[in-house]
C-alpha cells in the first residue's frame, strides 16, 4: 500500500539565495502569502515555529519596501525553485534554497518562489520525465521513471496565477524510492512559454529518506481487536501520512487516518506523537514513538467512558455521503462501501446511512441494494439510502428518505426527473415504508435569539426544515395504504439547536408528534468524522438497521453528540417510544420522569467553544451572521456551568423548562428523578441544552388532544405564508396545483387546530 507522507525542509541549500523581488504592492503579497499559509495549514504542514515567528512578524512591518523583503526572507529558505516569467511571458527556473530531500513512498512538499513580470493569469504547472502515474500499469514504470509531481491549485489557492508581480506556490513530490534519486523538473504557464534556451527546467538531486513501517496493535476495552483514528504529528507539528495526495479510505480533509489491529503505515526515520481515538464514548490517549531503522509497532489500549449499547441503545448517523463536497470527485465519483465502514469503524458508530444524493449519483447509486450492505461487520452497519439533494424538490428542503426498497422515483434511472414538491416525493417513498424527514433542519429557519421557543418568524429561505411546515400537516398512503404521517422525524445535530428546536417545539405544542434523528451530515456541514450527530435507538435484541430506523419513527431514541447521554427516559413507567410513547390521566395532576444522565467534559473550560448565548451577544444578534461562530453546533462544552465540570438537564413541558438537576459531567451516571405537575394534556422530554435531547413522552389529560399553546399555531399559520413567499417559485407547472392544494390543507389544518387551543 502506497502510504503518503509529505516533509517541508527548513534547511538551506549550499546555492545562493533566491533573487530577491522588487517593486512589489505590499497589500496582494500580504493576501497571498496568508493564503498560502492557511493551505499549509489545511495541507498538515503548517509552517515550523521560527518560520512562522519570522512570517508574522514580516506581516506586521509597517514600511512597505521593509515588508517585502521580509517577507521574502521568511519563505524563500522553503523553496525548492525560483520561477521567473519575464515581459514576454517566457519562463526561467532557478534552483532554490530548501533541501533536497523526499521520503519513500511518499509527498514532500516545497514552496516555489513565481516572479511574474509578465502579469500571466495562466495555470503554473510542473512537468518532468522521471515523472510516473499512480494509475500505470507495472510494466510502463519503468526504473528511471520514480517520481510523480504536481502543483496545489486546490482552495484556499486558486487554481492559476493571480498575475500579481510576486507570489508563492506549491509544488508536490511523490518518490517510490529511496536513496539518490534525479528529475529535470521544469515549468511553464502554457504553450510558447518555455524558454528558447532551455532555462525553464532544473537538473535536482534528491536524497530519499527510506520510510519505515509503524504497526498498530489496537484492542477495545474488552480486548478485542478493533479500529481506531489516528492523527500522527511531527515535532513541527507536521501531518503524517500528507493529506495532501491521499486515497482512500484515507481522506484528505482529515488529520487523521483509520486503522484497525495489525494495520500499518510507513513513515520517514524521526520521532512523532500518536493521538489515538475512537468517537465520543472513549477517551482520547496520546503516545511519543521514535521510528529508527526497523519497523516498529504501537500499542493501543481503548478506554471507555461509556457504552449505551450494553444497555441497549445504540448510535447511528442517518446522513453521511460517500461522494461530493469535501470528498474525492475523481476518479470514483466518490469512495466505496468498504471506505466508509473504516470510518462508521473507526468512530465506534453503529449505523451509518450513506445516502446518495447530487454529485456523483448515478456512479453511487449503483450501491443500493434495499438491505443493509454486504461489507457490514456486525454490529457496525452500513445501508445506502438517498438524500433528495441536488435534484428535485431539494430547494424546498433536503429530505432524508431511510430504509427505501427501490431508490429511483418512476419515470427514469437517475435524479433528473424527480418532483419538485416534497409532499409528492415523500408520498412516493412512504408507500415503500420508507422513514422519512427533513435534513439539517436549522437551515432557512434562523433567528436573532437563544430563547426558546421565540416566536419570531423565520426566513424560510434555504434547504432545511422548509416544507416540513405544511408535509407536518398531511397524511399519506403507506405500504397497505393505510394512512400514515408524511414526515417521521427532524433531523438535528448539524445545524444551530435553537433554529432546530424553535420549528419542533411549535409543531408538538400544535399536537403533531414528529420525532427527532440525529445526524452529521458529513462531509458537507461537517467533514471533521462521522456521527458527530447521533441517534442512540433502543432495542430489544440485537441491532438490525430496519428495526433502527423504526426506533426512530417510534421516537424510542434520543439525539447526542454522544458526549452526553440522556438513557432510559420513563415517564409514569412508560419507557420512550413504547405504547405510542403516550401516558394518559383522567385529571391533572403530577407525573414522574425518570432516566439516567452522564456527560464527559475536560477538567478545564475550552476557550474557543463559548456558550450559545455569549457567541450571540458578541455578535449583536444578527442571526445567521454569527451562526458561523457555533460550530459545532452541537458539544458538550457548549453545555458546560460557567467554569465548572457540571451540566444541567431540564425538564421540558410544551417547549419551557420547568425542572433541572445539575450533573457532574465526569463520566459517571446519575440517577434522575422529577415530580412535575401536568394540567393540561402536554409534551414532556428531557434536554441537556446543545448536547443531548430525548425524544418526548405525550401525556393525554381527559382524553383531550394536545393543543399546548395558542401562539405556537399561530406561528405555524404565519409560517405556511412565508414559506409559500419564498419557494412557489421552484415548483414546476405540472406539479402546481398539488402545491397549491398541498399548502391550502396546511392552512386549514392549523385554522382548525387554532379553534380548538385553550391555552395562549
Amino acid at each position: 500500500m502506497i502510504t503518503l507522507l509529505l516533509s517541508l525542509a527548513l534547511s538551506v541549500q549550499d546555492v545562493d539565495r533566491l533573487p530577491v523581488v522588487t517593486g512589489v504592492d505590499l497589500q496582494p503579497l500580504r493576501l497571498h502569502s496568508g493564503r498560502l499559509k492557511e493551505a499549509l495549514e489545511f495541507l498538515g504542514q503548517p509552517l515550523s515555529p521560527e518560520a512562522a515567528a519570522k512570517f508574522e512578524a514580516a506581516l506586521r512591518e509597517s514600511d512597505p519596501e521593509k515588508a517585502v523583503r521580509a517577507i521574502q526572507e521568511a519563505l524563500d529558505p522553503l523553496c525548492l525553485v525560483g520561477v521567473h516569467i519575464n515581459p514576454e511571458s517566457r519562463v526561467k527556473v532557478e534552483p532554490g534554497p530548501a533541501a533536497w530531500r523526499l521520503v519513500e513512498q511518499g509527498w514532500s512538499q516545497f514552496l516555489v518562489k513565481v516572479h511574474n513580470e509578465a502579469g500571466v493569469t495562466a495555470a503554473l504547472k510542473a512537468s518532468s520525465p522521471q515523472a510516473l502515474s499512480m494509475f500505470n500499469s507495472p510494466k510502463e514504470q519503468i526504473e528511471d521513471r520514480w517520481m510523480e509531481l504536481k502543483m496545489f491549485d486546490d482552495r484556499p489557492l486558486q487554481k492559476t496565477l493571480s498575475g500579481v508581480r510576486l507570489e508563492y506556490r506549491v509544488v508536490q513530490i511523490y518518490s517510490r524510492d529511496a536513496g539518490k534519486r534525479a528529475a529535470v523538473v521544469s515549468f511553464d504557464v502554457g504553450q510558447g512559454s518555455q524558454d528558447l534556451g532551455f532555462r525553464n527546467d532544473v537538473t535536482l538531486t534528491f536524497d530519499v529518506a527510506p520510510s519505515i513501517p509503524l504497526t498498530f496493535r489496537v484492542k477495545d476495552a474488552d480486548g478485542t481487536p478493533s479500529t481506531a483514528g489516528f492523527v500522527i504529528r511531527d515535532p513541527q507539528g507536521r501531518v503524517y501520512p500528507s493529506q495532501a495526495k491521499r486515497r482512500r479510505p484515507d481522506f484528505a480533509f482529515h488529520p487523521q487516518v483509520y486503522r484497525g489491529d495489525g494495520e500499518s503505515i510507513r513513515l520517514p526515520k524521526g520521532a512523532y506523537t500518536v493521538e489515538c481515538s475512537r468517537g465520543p464514548e472513549y477517551l482520547p490517549e496520546r503516545r511519543s514513538v521514535t521510528v529508527g531503522a526497523e519497523a516498529v509497532s504501537l500499542e493501543f489500549s481503548l478506554k471507555r467512558w461509556t457504552d449505551p449499547s450494553k444497555l441497549g441503545w445504540w448510535s447511528g448517523d442517518h446522513h453521511i455521503h460517500a461522494a461530493g463536497c469535501a470528498h474525492y470527485e475523481k476518479p470514483d465519483e466518490g469512495v466505496f462501501p468498504p471506505d466508509m465502514l473504516k470510518h462508521i469503524l473507526g468512530e465506534d458508530l453503529k449505523v451509518g446511512a450513506t445516502l446518495t444524493w447530487g454529485p456523483g449519483f448515478d456512479f453511487q447509486k449503483q450501491f443500493f441494494t434495499g438491505k443493509t450492505d454486504k461489507v457490514s461487520l456486525y454490529p457496525y452497519l452500513i445501508r445506502y439510502d438517498v438524500e433528495v439533494s441536488g435534484f428535485g424538490s431539494h430547494q424546498s428542503g433536503h429530505l432524508c428518505l431511510l430504509r427505501l426498497k427501490e431508490q429511483m422515483y418512476p419515470g427514469g434511472d437517475s435524479k433528473n426527473h424527480w418532483p419538485t414538491l416534497c409532499l409528492n416525493t415523500l408520498k412516493w417513498a412512504k408507500r415503500q415504508g420508507a422513514v422519512c424527514g427533513p435534513a439539517h433542519s436549522g437551515w432557512g429557519l434562523g433567528v436573532q435569539t437563544d430563547q426558546l421557543p421565540t416566536y419570531e418568524i423565520p426566513p424560510f429561505d434555504s434547504i432545511g426544515a422548509i416544507e416540513y411546515i405544511v408535509d407536518v400537516t398531511h397524511e399519506v398512503p403507506g405500504p397497505e395504504g393505510k394512512l400514515v404521517p408524511a414526515v417521521d422525524f427532524l433531523s438535528h445535530g448539524d445545524t444551530p439547536y435553537v433554529w432546530e428546536h424553535n420549528i419542533w417545539y411549535h409543531t408538538l405544542n400544535a399536537g403533531f408528534r414528529t420525532r427527532i434523528s440525529g445526524e452529521t451530515d458529513f462531509p458537507c456541514i461537517y467533514g471533521e468524522r462521522v456521527g458527530l450527530g447521533r441517534s442512540y435507538v433502543k432495542l430489544d435484541g440485537n441491532l438490525d438497521y430496519d428495526r433502527w430506523c423504526e426506533g426512530i419513527r417510534d421516537g424510542r431514541c434520543y439525539v447526542s453528540d454522544g458526549r452526553s447521554h440522556l438513557i432510559d427516559f420513563s415517564v409514569n413507567g412508560v419507557e420512550l417510544g413504547t405504547k405510542g410513547s403516550e401516558v394518559r390521566l383522567d385529571a391533572a395532576g403530577k407525573v414522574t420522569l425518570t432516566a439516567k444522565g452522564s456527560a464527559m467534559l475536560s477538567e478545564k473550560p475550552d476557550p474557543v467553544l463559548k456558550p450559545y448565548a455569549e457567541v450571540i451577544a458578541r455578535a449583536g444578534g444578527k442571526g445567521s451572521k454569527w451562526s458561523a461562530e457555533l460550530k459545532p453546533f452541537w458539544h458538550v462544552e457548549r453545555a458546560r456551568i460557567a467554569d465548572s465540570r457540571n451540566v444541567k438537564v431540564e425538564v421540558i413541558v410544551n417547549g419551557y423548562p420547568v425542572d433541572s438537576k445539575v450533573i457532574p459531567a465526569d463520566g459517571t451516571v446519575q440517577e434522575l428523578q422529577f415530580s412535575v405537575p401536568i394540567e393540561r394534556s402536554s409534551w414532556v422530554a428531557l434536554r441537556i441544552l446543545g448536547t443531548a435531547h430525548t425524544n418526548p413522552v405525550f401525556v393525554v389529560v381527559g382524553g383531550k388532544p394536545i393543543r399546548a399553546s395558542r401562539r405556537s399555531v399561530e406561528w405555524c399559520l404565519k409560517s405556511v405564508e412565508q414559506c409559500w413567499s419564498q419557494k412557489e417559485r421552484f415548483i414546476a407547472p405540472a406539479e402546481k396545483q398539488d402545491a397549491l392544494a398541498a399548502y391550502e390543507h396546511a392552512r386549514t389544518v392549523y385554522r382548525k387546530l387554532l379553534s380548538e387551543c385553550e391555552a395562549e
